[in-house]
């Protein structure tokens, strides 16, 4: 789709994607906030993980398996996923799963966070994603906000490369309900994957950081 393998292999574009208010029956790439998707209705054992307990982040069709998404569930305790921010520890869950509608149910909702739809990605060089803000940035490079090598140092020993970061830079005014925080300290989050000619494989939590 849209030569996405370019885009991740040659990293001088990348894919630019934005948080909207939520309309009925508008065009999307996913949502943020709100309820996780029906899929994970019977699907507990898949998110979570012993005593730890997790919210609904985001979800996002997978650009190059549209049959598919990707979403983003974030550990309850914030002091859990601030000391542990970076793979192969970091335990930021990011779970590939069939197309899923909303589910009705409020299992893992964020109560900090209003329901907004995530727009279709545009195309942007590399160079100019630097100046601008965005909520999902997809191939390209990351854009850091600590360049610490040992960050993606274990991931690239064990064949991961970056796929896409969540910036809170992009989220607008009317994201976060009154009185909530950040979840990453205004920060951004960095998934890597395994990425090959023609799949992508084994999207993970690779490190968040904040400004």
């Amino acid at each position: 789709m849209d030569n996405l393998m370019n885009l991740l292999t040659r990293r001088t574009e990348c894919r630019l994607y934005y948080a909207e208010p939520a309309v009925a029956d508008s065009p999307r790439a996913g949502w943020i906030g709100g309820n996780a998707p029906e899929f994970f209705d019977d699907s507990a054992n898949l998110v979570h993980e012993g005593d730890r307990a997790y919210l609904f982040y985001l979800s996002l069709i997978h650009p190059y398996q549209p049959e598919r998404m990707i979403s983003i569930f974030i550990p309850e305790d914030y002091e859990d996923y601030l000391e542990h921010n970076r793979y192969p520890d970091c335990p930021i869950k990011v779970l590939e799963h069939p197309v899923s509608t909303e589910s009705g149910k409020e299992l893992y909702t964020h109560t900090g966070l209003r329901q907004h739809h995530i727009s279709a990605g545009e195309r942007c060089s590399d160079v100019e994603s630097a100046d601008q803000p965005f909520l999902i940035k997809m191939g390209g490079t990351p854009r850091l906000l600590q360049s610490e090598e040992y960050y993606s140092t274990q991931l690239e020993e064990d064949g991961f490369s970056f796929f896409f970061q969540v910036d809170e830079d992009g989220y607008p005014d009317t994201l976060l309900q009154e009185d909530a925080s950040y979840l990453f300290g205004y920060g951004a989050l960095y998934v890597y994957a395994q990425i090959e000619t023609a799949e992508i494989k084994r999207p993970v939590a690779g490190f968040w950081q904040f400004s």
